[in-house]
């Protein structure tokens, strides 16, 4: 008898069900500890990894493009609380925070492309199979990492408005951008911001650009995962800064018209770098 997926709710919470069923695995050493092999990297990787990235999307595009509707929404929440009292000068911050957040916003993605690429039947639900992975509390581990780095970089973001503009915060976004733009101390948050931004970016960059699909694909420790991951970035740091831009360039596409962009840009993305990590792991 073919699986059924069912609705989505059921779907989730068995998923999660199986998931639990996993958590003491965290706690057992992996049976893989051999960091596997890295390969050399060239621009054209890059082509080829976003090319594979956009037929994946155009070959599930109803089952991709209807999951990644969470995310724009996903943004508007955050960027509403942001807007809400003090936190107006917050909403630049976590519209960039994406770039931190993506790696593990992808899992789904990842899971359909290893999928497809394996002639493996693909649906919306298959997106849920990462829940029911052994190396699940790995990956969450990983995740937690992500997080602490993106609240890290809004309570940096905070200090740094306080520091250079003041501790009174804006009430509209006019009133920010004027200042961000028009004032000596506007032009030093921008410089430091960026600046901050840039370091906490490169670190979430070197540390997840092949871990989560790595754990998803074998079964590898956690430091092992992480230590593969940041050395494809030191063995490749003109590709892997050239990725990092890319990321950049489309998130910021994605999000320039009402975040609706990024129902197309995330899941490009989300492919091309499960792509990009069966170019960088032998």
């Amino acid at each position: 008898m073919p699986k059924t997926i069912g609705n989505p709710l059921s779907w989730t919470m068995g998923a999660l069900g199986s998931a639990a069923g996993y958590a003491t695995v965290v706690a057992a050493p992996a049976r893989e500890h051999v960091p596997p092999v890295t390969r050399r990297l060239v621009m054209a990787d890059l082509r080829a990894a976003l090319q594979k990235g956009w037929e994946d999307l155009t070959a599930m595009r109803s089952d991709v493009m209807f999951a990644c509707m969470l995310y724009p929404l996903m943004g508007a929440v955050l960027l509403g609380l942001a807007t809400q009292g003090s936190l107006t000068h917050l909403m630049f911050p976590v519209l960039s925070g994406f770039a931190l957040v993506g790696p593990v916003a992808g899992l789904g993605l990842y899971e359909l492309s290893r999928r497809r690429e394996a002639g493996m039947a693909v649906s919306w639900g298959a997106m849920f199979d990462v829940l029911r992975s052994p190396r699940f509390p790995r990956i969450v581990m990983l995740a937690l990492f992500n997080a602490v780095i993106f609240m890290a970089w809004l309570l940096l973001a905070d200090a740094i408005h306080a520091l250079t503009l003041g501790p009174d915060r804006v009430l509209s976004l006019g009133a920010l951008l004027s200042e961000a733009v028009s004032t000596p101390a506007g032009w030093v948050m921008i410089v430091v911001g960026s600046g901050v931004g840039f370091l906490l970016a490169a670190a979430v960059l070197a540390v997840s650009v092949v871990s989560f699909p790595l754990l998803l694909d074998r079964d590898v420790s956690l430091p092992v995962a992480v230590k593969t991951s940041v050395r494809v970035a030191l063995e490749n740091p003109a590709v892997i800064a050239a990725w990092g831009l890319i990321v950049a360039g489309l998130l910021v596409l994605g999000i320039l018209p009402a975040l609706i962009g990024l129902v197309v840009v995330l899941p490009v993305l989300g492919h091309a770098t499960w792509h990009l990590y069966r170019a960088a792991v032998a």
